[in-house]
């Protein structure tokens, strides 16, 4: 029997990420200087970026699918790689954690989170989480003589095998019932015979196993600590891949494949949703640490999007996608200034940094209007469309509670501008040797600046 050979123009940007990546390893046994490896990496994403319209289509008998909602999603991925890799440059060789390794694994888990995008068959999914996941665990302990560094890799490490267990039992007991890993098939399946009991237990262990992913409450008791621990590179990468790719996962997840269910899995969303605004704002309060205040501040971004989900609708599930990628932009260019800093991390440190740099605080300004959704930053739009799907569906009150939460979290977020305007201090921050971050900076503001003018020019 002759076994045709599968199409792989679907899955090309994806083998050619992997190759770049581990021909990187290679590399990286020969290299003295690591700066160029980065810039590999860069090089092939602004390509893959220019590839990514090209390759729509289906492979692997349908289990991969390259078209434009995974097209969005690697965008986001791939930026991210961009600018992770432009304010990785110096930040690691300041730490002494110049490996070309770094660069390979930041790959890898960018590969990892495009399969997960593209995945429409449950096998597929989790090996596409997984070489996500540990590729994180990796870059977490990646300052390797660091105590806080190697306890908050344990710690995800620990949380996130249980989580990716709690998920592969879910994956579990859907095939069981279905007969089927492929997310289409299980669907038509559901639609016929209808929820039962173990249907509902496997909905609850994969709704569990993805909030996990996406740092939702009550699943969130590793990011705080895993912010903090990282390398602030490392951080701002895990801020906007894996919560990306989780949630890119869960519209293939539960609109293609478990829409007739959508009644049970839209109240499991909408407590994740309430729980996540609430603890995320509230606990932020409290921080003296910026990078774990900006991790509860990832928990309530989280449950903003997820308004997306609830709604349920394609208008939920566009303003979702939309809201992602505006809070890439604004969360990123928030590290970068945290890198830029020095990284310094506690918020006294910020005192008086509009008298002694007045341009870095105005961009800092800027990312926190945008994160607390003042207009006319990227970060109101986003907000007011998520806001504006979940009402069209009949989640006004949801909304309300929304806004409540989202005018609490001005506090904490002009907190951080009170600091650095009202407040006298005497921050010395160098910034003079550190063009590439300046670049990620620069690209970030002016992203979170003109899309929040001419919304259009972006944004589905």
């Amino acid at each position: 029997m002759n076994i045709p050979f599968p199409d792989l123009t679907p899955v090309l940007p994806e083998i050619i990420l992997a190759a770049v990546a581990s021909l990187v390893l290679l590399v990286e046994l020969v290299a003295v200087r690591k700066g160029p490896i980065g810039g590999i990496g860069i090089a092939v994403a602004l390509f893959l970026l220019y590839l990514l319209p090209y390759t729509h289509g289906e492979t692997f008998g349908g289990t991969f699918v390259s078209d434009a909602y995974s097209d969005w999603f690697k965008i986001i991925f791939l930026g991210n790689l961009i600018m992770t890799t432009l304010a990785s440059f110096q930040y690691i060789q300041r730490q002494h954690q110049d490996f070309g390794e770094y660069y390979s694994v930041l790959m890898f888990a960018t590969c990892g989170a495009m399969i997960m995008a593209s995945s429409r068959d449950l096998i597929t999914l989790y090996v596409g989480l997984e070489l996500m996941a540990l590729s994180t665990f990796i870059l977490t302990a990646m300052k390797r003589h660091d105590w806080w560094s190697n306890e908050a890799a344990i710690k995800y490490f620990m949380l996130g095998a249980f989580s990716s267990a709690i998920l592969l039992y879910g994956f579990a007991l859907l095939y069981g019932l279905t007969t089927s890993t492929d997310i289409r098939q299980i669907g038509a399946h559901i639609a016929t015979t209808g929820p039962n009991p173990a249907l509902l237990l496997s909905l609850v262990l994969i709704i569990a196993g993805f909030a996990f992913k996406i740092g939702a409450v009550p699943f969130h008791m590793w990011v705080p600590d895993v912010y903090e621990g990282a390398p602030t590179s490392v951080t701002l990468f895990m801020s906007v891949g894996p919560k990306a790719a989780g949630f890119a996962a869960i519209g293939r997840v539960f609109y293609e494949g478990l829409g007739a269910l959508q009644p049970d899995w839209t109240t499991f969303f909408i407590i994740l949703s309430i729980l996540s605004m609430a603890v995320g704002n509230i606990v932020a309060l409290v921080q003296k640490n910026i990078k774990r205040m900006l991790a509860y501040s990832a928990i309530s971004h989280a449950g903003y999007a997820l308004l997306g989900i609830v709604a349920g609708t394609t208008e939920g599930l566009t303003a979702m996608m939309n809201y992602l990628l505006i809070y890439a932009f604004m969360n990123i260019g928030a590290f970068c200034v945290v890198i830029t800093m020095d990284c310094r991390n506690d918020l006294d440190d910020y005192n008086g940094l509009a008298k002694n740099h007045p341009l870095l605080a105005a961009v800092m300004l800027i990312f926190m209007f945008s994160l607390t959704g003042i207009p006319p930053t990227a970060g109101f739009i986003g907000k007011f469309n998520v806001f504006m799907a979940a009402v069209h569906a009949g989640y006004t009150w949801l909304v309300l509670i929304a806004i409540i939460f989202s005018a609490i979290s001005a506090f904490f977020y002009l907190h951080v501008v009170m600091n650095m305007y009202m407040k006298p201090g005497a921050v010395r921050v160098r910034v003079e040797g550190f063009p590439t971050v300046l670049a990620a900076l620069l690209i970030a503001v002016l992203a979170v600046c003109v899309i929040g003018v001419v919304p259009s020019v972006a944004l589905r």
